[in-house]
């Protein structure tokens, strides 16, 4: 594969050759990359750490630009999504093996600043998530969500693109970014990779490597969760609430135990939690630490009647972020 250094000089690298991605580390950089870049463009947004949960959104997005058009890649990870006591300074960042899985998947570029290229000055203003983004991740991590549609319209901005692809795993973002594009008009459309899990069961993250070999058979707990409640959907809210209640309190006296942070079933429009008497689609979300990596999950459920497990929960097998 290119070394870094080889793909970092814009012009040395011919962009028609998607197994070859171009590495762009600036503003400047992608500003002068970009108009040469063929279209469609769509744009991955990611924070490295590419694992094979990653490539579902990856082969999205090709299909979406199609033979003759460009996937762009972006790898950056964003303080202004990280709290004072999270995981900022050890997250993961492997570039070298990131360009090997961009090399792979027929990515035409990557854009990789750093935080002086996407935060020239302290930002002083921010994108505000409004009431959805104050609910369960932006409820547990004050000002997540500010800071995740703050750096996606910037990225929007700096990069253009036609397209841009989400995994379902972040089924709050993914909603979140979908009504910042409407209210703000920026005309990109925004597309869906379903969530991939392991052979395990357990929901593709670049935090699962945090884990202890326990730690994460406890974690497992999550998707066994999930898949309980999927079980019991055609009985209503309550059974399937109740189903993963089991499971997750059985979860939190193992050892080590799953300490849980929400376990809510929620409109898939509003993320508002369902009533008892609710029938219709809904999403069981939940969010857990195992030791002291943070772990979120979710699956779709259609309560009151009986489905299949075709939409990516537990039982089902896709790709995604």
């Amino acid at each position: 594969m290119t070394s870094t250094s080889q793909a970092s000089r814009i012009g040395s690298t011919n962009i028609a050759t998607p197994s070859v991605p171009m590495l762009v580390r600036t503003r400047k950089g992608i500003a002068a990359a970009r108009p040469a870049l063929p279209g469609p463009v769509v744009l991955v947004p990611t924070m490295g750490a590419l694992h094979d949960g990653h490539r579902s959104p990856l082969r999205v997005a090709r299909e979406l630009a199609g033979a003759s058009g460009s996937v762009l890649v972006s790898i950056f990870v964003n303080p202004l999504q990280f709290g004072p006591a999270e995981d900022f300074d050890r997250y993961p960042r492997p570039i070298e093996h990131d360009l090997a899985v961009c090399s792979q998947e027929r990515v035409t570029a990557v854009f990789y600043p750093d935080t002086a290229q996407m935060y020239p000055t302290p930002p002083r203003v921010t994108v505000n998530p409004g009431p959805l983004g104050r609910l369960l991740e932006g409820k547990s991590r004050p000002g997540f969500f500010d800071g995740v549609l703050t750096v996606v319209l910037k990225l929007f901005e700096l990069t253009e693109p036609d397209a841009a692809v989400f995994g379902a795993k972040d089924a709050q973002q993914l909603a979140l970014i979908r009504q910042m594009v409407a209210d703000l008009d920026l005309g990109v459309e925004i597309a869906e990779a379903p969530l991939h899990r392991d052979p395990d069961g357990l929901a593709a993250s670049s935090r699962n490597p945090y884990l202890s070999a326990a730690e994460r058979r406890s974690a497992l707990a999550l998707s066994r969760a999930l898949a309980a409640a999927r079980a019991v959907a055609s009985q209503g809210a309550v059974a399937a609430l109740t189903a993963a209640g089991v499971v997750l309190a059985e979860a939190a006296v193992a050892s080590p135990p799953v300490r849980l942070d929400y376990l809510v079933l929620a409109d898939p429009e509003t993320f508002a939690e369902v009533g008892d008497d609710y029938g219709g689609p809904a999403l069981l979300l939940v969010a857990a630490k195992v030791g002291s990596t943070r772990l979120i999950d979710n699956a779709r459920l259609h309560l009151g009647t009986l489905t299949d497990s075709a939409d990516g929960g537990p039982g089902a097998r896709g790709g995604g972020a």
